[in-house]
């Protein structure tokens, strides 16, 4: 009988959002604001095919981990994703 109540636990859902959780004057998010990363599109616009392949990473996010990854001295792409 000690798991009579774990039913009830699986059934509920929790709600968030990733916005709320990084706080307003984050390094991150000033870093973010003072930079405009659509720049990058136009830099590497001739090395994606727009009709054929499969769907591509977004070049942004491809800039955006390394420079995290140098900002916080971190050495390891898992690392860089759990942090």
């Amino acid at each position: 009988m000690m798991t009579k109540n774990t039913d009830k636990k699986r059934e509920q859902m929790m709600m968030f959002s990733m916005d709320d959780m990084v706080p307003q004057n984050h390094m991150l998010r000033l870093i973010d604001r003072a930079i405009d990363w659509n720049f990058i599109y136009d830099l590497v616009e001739e090395k994606y095919c727009p009709d054929n392949g499969r769907p591509s990473m977004d070049p942004v996010m491809l800039i955006k981990i390394p420079f995290i990854q140098y900002l916080y001295g971190i050495k390891s792409m898992r690392q860089t994703m759990k942090e």
